[in-house]
């Protein structure tokens, strides 16, 4: 019996004031390398690629990435590791398909109450309890966090402080910052003890879609076409 896709999207359409934005959209992410698929129309990826998805505004790539985490309604079907969703337990799905919005959620107080009321949640105490279970070592989000913070030079004090108000935070990055960013998720994917299976990217920008992709879809009305890598 063969093995269970990654991730799977199975016709996926949704719409928006009735009106479709996309439909038909079909893609599958192997656990291994990939392979042909059988479904008509479906765009084949293997674990460890990064698939940059492009479009004009308003084509619907942010509303199919809320659609793959689960986060809105739509047609179709989408499984993780042969599951939906609903079968898995929508709370533990979204902690293996994730969704990094642009304008992160935040919630009162400071960065640490933050991610001390997220690692409270039933869904993240599940997961350590399956670590404890499994005898592997215990997941510490903060420590990680703290990791990541001092790869990017961000003032430690900065912890402890009430978050602030920002409008679009990510167009205010500047470009060692973006390099940063994209480093330590492309050292992450490629490390032999990731946790990270595979990445959905959304860039309007040709040159970082080739510093980080390995494959490109667009994204329309009509569904998804792969592209060739983009020339810079």
């Amino acid at each position: 019996m063969s093995e269970a896709a990654l991730l799977e999207l199975r016709d996926i359409s949704c719409l928006r004031d009735g009106k479709p934005i996309f439909s038909h959209v079909n893609i599958t992410v192997n656990q291994g390398e990939s392979a042909s698929c059988s479904r008509v129309a479906t765009l084949t990826f293997a674990a460890g690629d990064i698939l940059v998805l492009r479009g004009k505004s308003g084509s619907g790539k942010t509303t199919l990435l809320k659609c793959i985490a689960h986060l809105v309604l739509y047609d179709g079907e989408v499984l993780y590791c042969g599951s939906t969703p609903k079968a898995f337990g929508v709370p533990s799905f979204r902690t293996r398909v994730l969704y990094v919005p642009q304008r992160p959620s935040m919630l009162p107080g400071t960065p640490r109450d933050f991610l001390t009321t997220i690692t409270a949640l039933e869904a993240h105490k599940a997961h350590a309890h399956a670590l404890k279970k499994d005898h592997k070592p215990p997941h510490d989000p903060f420590a990680r966090a703290l990791h990541i913070s001092r790869a990017w030079d961000v003032d430690p004090q900065l912890w402890g402080r009430e978050w602030a108000n920002l409008s679009e935070p990510t167009s205010a990055l500047d470009s060692a910052s973006t390099i940063a960013v994209e480093k330590l998720l492309l050292d992450e994917i490629r490390s032999s003890a990731t946790t990270l299976k595979a990445m959905v990217w959304i860039t309007h920008s040709d040159e970082q879609g080739s510093r980080i992709g390995n494959k490109f879809v667009q994204i329309s009305a009509g569904g998804c076409v792969e592209e060739p890598i983009p020339l810079v």
